[in-house]
């Protein structure tokens, strides 16, 4: 809405003072000339703001000026949970509310409070993506977070391993981990973790009746019991492994805490400065596609089974390069 905009420009020229006409334009993601028009209809509406000419001017506010149109809508309130997280926020549909509600708390803090804080937004930068990897793309979830929000039974075609299902879910919690949403919902009386990618067609019901939720529900103590439970799950056994030093500064990479555990716990160099280290891996399959990756600065040394699958897997590349 225009109102929104014209808001939001003056914020940002009580905040950070003088500013060019393409420099507003790209922080309203609108046209330069849409921001001239903008201007003008501050001035009309008696705002004290003028331009300055040549290379170093732009648009600013009469000295001293300061609105007082610094109240919170509920969606920029709710917004500002995720101020360390524009991606997220934007994600959610809470962008533009991001936007202004932090331009309305920079307005209402004291100069000097103020500036340590745009500060810090121009210099510290949260990234909840993984490397090397996009998000998947997650259509439905403004519909999801609606209904988390509003406490929503939702009605899902969800498609997980082996095929597709059709669940009723009483929504507790969304969680963004490595660039990915995650619901976390009540279905059959069990607490589950639900990849909001895969949702295949969602709709929350009307009504007065809101979703269960446990009593006591803790969704970041879930979160961590769930993330420690997967875990267990998924990491099979352990390889003991001899590593060179390039080897070895590659573990945290390619297999993150468990790479850091085997790094810290490596046994002393030999003479060629390779170690020992005893690295946790998934089941046998995973471990063999996983351990080629750290090509010849590795060998695996046990278990048997995981060694010998190892060598009749090199052994067929080697045929088919050779």
């Amino acid at each position: 809405m225009r109102a929104d905009r014209l808001l939001a420009l003056l914020l940002l020229l009580q905040n950070r003072g003088r500013m060019t006409a393409p420099e507003l334009a790209d922080e309203l993601e609108v046209s330069v000339r849409t921001v001239y028009r903008d201007v003008d209809a501050l001035a009309a509406s008696g705002v004290p703001v003028y331009a300055e000419r040549g290379p170093a001017g732009g648009f600013r506010l009469m000295d001293g000026y300061r609105t007082r149109l610094t109240g919170l809508t509920d969606d920029e309130a709710d917004s500002l949970a995720l101020a360390g997280m524009p991606a997220a926020a934007a994600d959610l549909g809470l962008g533009a509310e991001l936007v202004t509600a932090q331009l309305k708390l920079g307005a209402a803090l004291p100069a000097g409070l103020g500036e340590r804080s745009r500060r810090i937004q121009e210099r510290f930068l949260l990234d909840a993506e993984g490397w090397f990897r996009a998000a998947d793309p997650a259509p439905l979830l403004p519909v999801v977070a609606d209904a988390v929000w509003r406490r929503r039974v939702l009605r899902a075609h969800y498609r997980r391993w082996g095929g597709e299902v059709h669940r009723e879910l009483h929504p507790l919690g969304l969680v963004l981990k490595a660039g990915n949403w995650y619901l976390v919902a009540a279905a059959d009386g069990t607490v589950r973790t639900y990849r909001v990618s895969r949702f295949l067609d969602v709709t929350a019901e009307d009504g007065d009746e809101p979703s269960e939720r446990p009593a006591g529900f803790d969704l970041a103590a879930y979160w961590q019991a769930a993330s420690q439970d997967l875990q267990a799950r998924v990491l099979r056994g352990t390889a003991r492994v001899r590593v060179s030093p390039a080897g070895l500064g590659l573990l945290p990479a390619l297999f993150g805490a468990a790479g850091t555990r085997a790094v810290e716990a490596a046994g002393e160099p030999d003479a060629d400065g390779r170690r020992v280290v005893d690295l946790d891996v998934e089941a046998l399959p995973v471990a063999v596609s996983d351990l080629l990756r750290l090509g010849l600065e590795a060998e695996v040394l046990g278990p048997p089974e995981l060694r010998a699958e190892l060598a009749r897997t090199v052994t067929g590349l080697a045929q088919r390069y050779a």
